[in-house]
């Protein structure tokens, strides 16, 4: 049977001291660490919500950003195009205003070589039937 006598007080005691220096040397700085990680671990957590949430403020704002300079690049291409387009009609305008220009000048030409070749021709063929004329005859025709 179970003897209560001094041994059992000593070995209660000892236990007492013992969960007591255990408590002070190993419980309470596991547990401090652990608090200590935990929170660190809470804060990470943290920082890293706040990291995201300030991420996504960012993107949402250079997407902002990136369809305003899109827009912008777009009405700028599209004026620049309507530009060229007015320009190459303008050209195109002044090309053809030209070419009726030019195409005036040489049928203007033409017709005064046509008038000086036909007035030469004319001259020529009155010459040229005098002297057949003489020929057939025999005789000049002064």
């Amino acid at each position: 049977m179970i003897n209560i006598d001094i041994v059992l007080l000593f070995q209660a005691v000892n236990f007492l001291v013992l969960l007591f220096l255990l408590n002070i040397f190993l419980y309470k700085p596991i547990r401090k660490v652990l608090a200590e990680r935990a929170a660190e671990i809470s804060a990470s957590k943290e920082k890293t919500v706040s990291v995201d949430r300030e991420v996504s403020e960012k993107m949402a704002l250079y997407e902002q950003k990136l369809q305003a300079v899109k827009a912008a690049a777009t009405e700028e291409r599209n004026k620049v195009l309507r530009a060229a387009r007015e320009e190459e009609s303008r050209l195109i305008e002044a090309a053809r205003s030209e070419a009726v220009e030019g195409l005036a000048r040489i049928r203007e030409s033409i017709a005064k070589e046509s008038a000086t070749a036909e007035s030469f021709l004319k001259d020529q063929a009155a010459a040229l039937s005098r002297q057949i004329t003489e020929k057939v005859l025999g005789r000049s025709l002064s």
